[in-house]
């Protein structure tokens, strides 16, 4: 197919550098309105971090450790079971076959479908205000796009290169369960795949530089965390400033300073869960204008318009939030401000997000320190599992459910759910402040009794009453 000729229709042409999420949005959303639509795409295959590296291999891979560990501790008197890891090579190529089987239902079936996109593999460069290059290819646009996404950022540590080590990308790879591993980083990467190996029969060490895990979140939240992991057998270092990594033999050594002295931590395998860097370089942004950023994230408005009139950028490319729903519809967002010349602006005021351990984090809005920055008159109820009816039938009563109102409006500002399958609670929650329903009116709503739902309900009380003087079917 011949290179779209924005002089048939100049107003009209959206060029797209990136093949995620945010990307995928915008090409449909653009599409939609008629637009011709150009995808240029490179690195990771189409369908980004979240279908190839990330949410979906990641999510499948965490399930299957938790069915092995379901198996192993029952819970309930008189149940006698076990579990192993018979072959993981099958459980990894299962992981591979669903990976390939969604990449082409949700992403190259769907944009298939819209004759009006193109697609291009190559990496992309800007050359000029409206024109970039692809494989010697030049291709002019009226509007443009970067949704170039992020990678693994691996910090600079003396014989980290040399040793050898796992990124979140290559641990999905792995075809055997290491002995030994240990993770660095201590945020929501880290976690979920120290937690994962763990299951699965890995002695996994986590090196952590702040003196808590989930850094970002309150204390009492990563304080039980960090106890439920320590009880599953995972060795969790906080304060480690990280020196040098060597290889010996069939092992990699991190030496690292913790509490003023040298310590030396082996294993087989180094996983950096270190964070992510934005995919930028090497794109001539700079030769249109468009700035950057210290960390190297692109620099927008709350329309996603870049400091160049002719460019937008959404995803993961423009730093936090980073998550595959966020990317989609900042893409989408951006499309139809580009398409319309419109400036609608981006809201993330009922946002919810999700740490996939086991018991999961998940959020909304603001946590009791942020509502006492911003002037609140911030009140808190804190409602352990163990005063819910699910959760105590279930043997599990791991966690909190936490609620955060401003005391003088009765409205919900935030709340954090420590719980297994706690993410299930956030959409209640967030449309809760959206939509500025009191938490009275939660408290006095139907929730069907032994449902985690009710722990919402029961939390909204506890700013009243105290549960343990209430009966089953509190009220």
């Amino acid at each position: 197919m011949d290179t779209p000729n924005p002089e048939s229709n100049a107003s009209r042409h959206l060029v797209i550098v990136g093949g995620g999420s945010a990307a995928f949005a915008a090409a449909l959303k653009a599409s939609e309105s008629d637009a011709q639509v150009t995808l240029i795409n490179a690195g990771l295959p189409m369908g980004g971090t979240c279908v190839n590296v990330g949410c979906v291999p990641s999510k499948t891979l965490l399930r299957a450790a938790e069915s092995v560990h379901r198996a192993q501790h029952p819970g309930f008197a008189g149940i006698e079971s076990s579990a192993r890891v018979a072959d993981f090579g099958a459980v990894a190529r299962q992981k591979a076959e669903m990976v390939e089987e969604l990449r082409q239902a949700k992403y190259m079936d769907v944009i298939s479908a819209h004759e009006n996109v193109r697609m291009v593999e190559g990496r992309a460069r800007f050359v000029a205000p409206l024109a970039v290059e692809v494989g010697g290819e030049t291709i002019r646009g009226s509007h443009y796009l970067v949704a170039t996404g992020a990678r693994p950022f691996v910090p600079e540590i003396e014989g980290l290169q040399s040793a050898g080590y796992l990124t979140n990308e290559s641990a999905f790879e792995l075809k055997e369960v290491p002995r030994s591993m240990i993770v660095l980083g201590g945020r929501y990467i880290a976690l979920e795949l120290a937690q994962m190996f763990a299951r699965f029969g890995t002695r996994v060490t986590v090196l952590q530089r702040s003196d808590r895990i989930l850094p970002g979140e309150s204390e009492d939240l990563t304080s039980e965390l960090t106890g439920f992991l320590e009880g599953e057998g995972l060795r969790i270092i906080t304060g480690c400033r990280l020196e040098r990594v060597e290889r010996a033999g069939d092992d990699v050594v991190v030496h690292a300073t913790v509490d003023g002295a040298l310590k030396e931590y082996r294993a087989e395998h180094v996983l950096a869960a270190t964070g992510r860097t934005a995919n930028t370089a090497q794109l001539g942004l700079e030769r249109v204008g468009v700035q950057l950023n210290a960390d190297g994230t692109i620099v927008v408005d709350e329309s996603l318009r870049t400091s160049e009139a002719s460019v937008w950028a959404a995803g993961d490319v423009i730093g936090d939030p980073s998550f595959v729903y966020t990317a989609a519809y900042e893409g989408a967002l951006a499309a139809e401000n580009a398409m319309t010349g419109g400036a609608r602006e981006r809201d993330y005021g009922a946002l919810p997000w999700v740490i996939f351990t086991d018991p999961q984090v998940a959020g909304v809005g603001l946590d009791e320190r942020e509502a006492l920055a911003r002037g609140f008159d911030a009140e808190v109820a804190l409602l352990p599992l163990s005063h819910v009816p699910r959760s105590i039938a279930a043997r599990d009563t791991r966690g909190f459910v936490k609620l955060i109102r401003d005391r003088s409006t009765d409205q919900l500002l935030g709340a954090r759910v420590l719980a297994p399958e706690g993410s299930e609670l956030l959409m209640e929650l967030s449309l809760a402040i959206r939509h500025r329903i009191p938490v009275a009116e939660l408290a006095a709503a139907f929730h069907p009794y032994l449902t985690l739902s009710e722990s919402v309900k029961l939390a909204a009380i506890t700013f009243g009453k105290d549960v343990a003087s209430l009966s089953c079917c509190a009220t």
